[in-house]
């Protein structure tokens, strides 16, 4: 099976290692004997004909999302990734590149900026970072999702969330609200770094919902790695052991 990821602005949206989410992604489907092609698209690139089966934009500074957003509306208007999101191609949108994804955002001036739309929330800058430890959970596997939090924003009407039930940090909207967004084929989290490193079942999920896009049946074989999950457990048992009992509330 012939996979094509398109990268969106790989230079310009790559806070804390989201590059990796891609580089783990590919590799894992390699590893299921996929051939795998990645496209880098650039600022003033040209997004006509980009047909993808995965479409990724990873955090970036407020002022680097900002200016995503303009180069996005400026060259015809972000219809495109909406056309792929209805084509069921699947869309991984990391950091503060999630709040592009929403119908607006309000910066704390009063200035009001458009998202893509794709989902009906909206964004409000606030004063102060919202940073720590998350651990919680996702309809979509049964172990947990862990990361870290470092965000300046309240994401306000999310209807789907990717992340359900969560048992210590910072949601969409306040502390221990539900994180993310899961809409069809549409995944997004704005917890920091390389969320599918760090959660090889979310890897997994993600790499699931490619091959049933594709209509193809990955080889039964033993797919996970072994060293990704004795790393995830490690972090993971020791942010199990603050959710029960030794801290529960903000700093």
């Amino acid at each position: 099976m012939e996979v094509r990821m398109i990268h969106i602005f790989p230079d310009l949206m790559n806070l804390y290692g989201s590059y990796a989410n891609v580089l783990v992604l590919r590799q894992f489907l390699e590893d299921l004997g996929c051939k795998v092609t990645v496209e880098r698209l650039e600022p003033g690139g040209r997004p006509e004909g980009r047909k993808g089966d995965f479409f990724y934009m990873g955090a970036g500074t407020e002022h680097s999302a900002r200016a995503a957003m303009n180069y996005l509306a400026g060259r015809d208007g972000s219809g495109w990734l909406k056309e792929a999101a209805r084509d069921g191609s699947v869309l991984f949108f990391a950091g503060t590149a999630m709040e592009l994804l929403g119908r607006e955002i309000r910066e704390r001036d009063g200035t009001v900026y458009r998202g893509i739309g794709l989902a009906d929330f909206t964004t409000e800058r606030v004063g102060k970072r919202l940073m720590g430890d998350v651990y919680g959970h996702t309809a979509l596997y049964p172990e947990a999702v862990i990361g870290f939090m470092n965000k300046s924003s309240r994401i306000l009407g999310v209807k789907t969330p990717l992340l359900d039930d969560l048992e210590l940090g910072w949601g969409n909207e306040e502390w221990l609200a539900p994180e993310g967004l899961h809409q069809g084929n549409v995944f997004a989290s704005e917890l920091t770094g390389p969320l599918l490193v760090k959660n090889p079942g979310m890897l997994e999920a993600v790499a699931a919902a490619i091959c049933v896009r594709k209509g193809w049946q990955p080889p039964q074989t033993e797919s996970r790695d072994s060293l990704a999950w004795e790393a995830y457990e490690a972090t993971a048992g020791e942010l199990c052991k603050r959710v029960h009992g030794i801290l529960r509330t903000p700093t």
